[in-house]
């Protein structure tokens, strides 16, 4: 089960994440989202676990717990919603545009 943790303090790393998830069973992948140009945490990440019913207890026990002074969100993560390849450029039609 994939599940998304959010709220989560900018000191937190990927170990971290793994360490909270460990204790309720194995833990596939733990990762904390960065920001591409920065590096620097987004706040959220997510956890994969194998065993769903160790997931479900896990989120039921975290979500709402307090770590490094704030109160973190765990779900189940939903799916990925597809994003457009391409965005279309419509011109505005401003006093800039209608000059030309």
């Amino acid at each position: 089960m994939n599940i998304y943790v959010s709220n989560l303090s900018f000191n937190v790393t990927d170990e971290d994440l793994n360490d909270f998830f460990a204790e309720y069973g194995e833990v596939t992948s733990a990762k904390v989202i960065t920001d591409k140009f920065t590096n620097r945490s987004r706040g959220f990440g997510f956890v994969e676990m194998p065993d769903n019913e160790a997931a479900q207890k896990a989120i039921r026990e975290l979500d709402g717990g307090m770590v490094e002074g704030r109160a973190i969100k765990v779900t189940e993560a939903r799916p990925r919603e597809e994003r457009s390849e391409k965005r279309s450029f419509t011109p505005r039609n401003n006093s800039y545009n209608n000059r030309y």
